[in-house]
């Protein structure tokens, strides 16, 4: 290891330890639950309860779940999401899993979903182009589960709208997340791109959402932004209600005159 251990990394076996021993003194607690690499730490608790309190306490380990060139998925991993709808809009997780790797794909099935083996090995025969078929079951039932299957149409509909060319304006943008252009409070100098861009969580930052428009990846409606520093005015609307913002082919926000 190239770096040095932090104080926290260096005790933090001992802190999870503690941990198990207090949830056992306060709320009975029995059974710590970890993935394989939180083994040691569990062990450590298990024998600090013997130790302290005479408990007979217990771990249970599972073999992390890594993705195909050997990433582990978890809630630190670059990428991971969260599964409240405040925190990241049903689409976007919707998304998560449509952008599966092809070599992932039947192991989430299994994993991931209630869908019948037989049903897998059906859509792992699906090769080339057709393996996208089934990262769209893997998206829906996933998303179903987390979010209720209510959410599919607009999700689907938002899809057709954004990414097939659908020129009529009457695909839905209602699972997008969404921001309100205040036309009395804006209207004088409008709102920076950037600004909108980190407001609909499109970019981690403001730096980030500049670093997007200069490299052509923002655009509005279906027009590129040029200008890091341009604003979003009223005249941008035209006749519309709202205009849609994009990050790269599959993000997107809405921003709608209030």
């Amino acid at each position: 290891r190239d770096a040095p251990f932090s104080f926290l990394e260096f005790n933090y076996m001992i802190l999870q330890a503690y941990d198990f021993l207090e949830l056992s003194r306060r709320h009975d607690a029995k059974l710590q639950l970890g993935g394989s690499d939180q083994w040691g730490n569990i062990v450590a608790g298990t024998e600090l309860g013997r130790r302290c309190d005479s408990s007979q306490l217990f771990g249970l380990t599972a073999p992390l779940v890594t993705t195909s060139d050997g990433k582990k998925m978890g809630k630190t991993a670059s990428g991971a999401v969260w599964l409240n709808a405040d925190r990241l809009p049903p689409y976007d997780y919707w998304q998560f899993w449509r952008n599966t790797a092809d070599d992932d794909v039947v192991k989430f099935l299994k994993f991931f979903t209630e869908l019948p083996l037989n049903t897998i090995a059906e859509l792992e025969k699906l090769k080339g182009a057709d393996i996208n078929k089934a990262k769209i079951v893997l998206a829906d039932e996933a998303t179903a589960l987390l979010h209720g299957k209510d959410c599919l149409k607009a999700i689907h509909d938002t899809v057709d709208n954004m990414f097939k060319a659908n020129k009529s304006g009457s695909g839905s943008t209602d699972s997008l997340p969404r921001i309100y252009f205040d036309t009395e409070k804006d209207a004088t100098d409008g709102i920076k791109f950037a600004d909108l861009f980190l407001e609909l969580k499109l970019a981690t930052s403001k730096k980030d959402a500049r670093r997007l428009i200069q490299g052509g990846g923002a655009k509005l409606n279906d027009v590129k932004i040029d200008d890091p520093n341009a604003s979003l005015t009223t005249e941008d609307f035209g006749d519309n209600k709202e205009v849609t913002l994009r990050a790269g082919k599959k993000r997107a926000g809405v921003v709608e005159l209030k």
